[in-house]
């Protein structure tokens, strides 16, 4: 009897591994041939070329008279104390800047 169970052991052992190395070998194949019939990937169309902005207007003259007449405002009236510093400094540079 003990000759009989390590038969049937031996051939359950060698048909799970042919079971085994069977499906792995299937599934290759199957990839393989998914790859073959993918169709080729897509050329994506050329981008549109577009032609450049046109540059931005020139600025309007500056009137530089009246941007000196407001900063003679805002020094007397840091003068007179009514603006701090601080504010004269950013009034000043929101006036430069245009």
């Amino acid at each position: 009897m003990p000759g009989l169970i390590r038969g049937v052991a031996r051939t359950a052992v060698v048909a799970g591994t042919a079971t085994a190395v069977s499906n792995r070998v299937s599934r290759r194949q199957a990839g393989r041939w998914a790859a073959q019939e993918a169709p080729p990937p897509q050329q994506q169309a050329p981008q549109p070329t577009y032609a450049p902005a046109p540059p931005a207007p020139a600025p309007a003259p500056v009137d530089m008279d009246a941007r000196i007449a407001r900063l003679t405002q805002l020094a007397a009236l840091r003068d007179q104390g009514v603006l701090s510093p601080a504010e004269f400094e950013a009034q000043k540079s929101q006036i430069l800047a245009g």
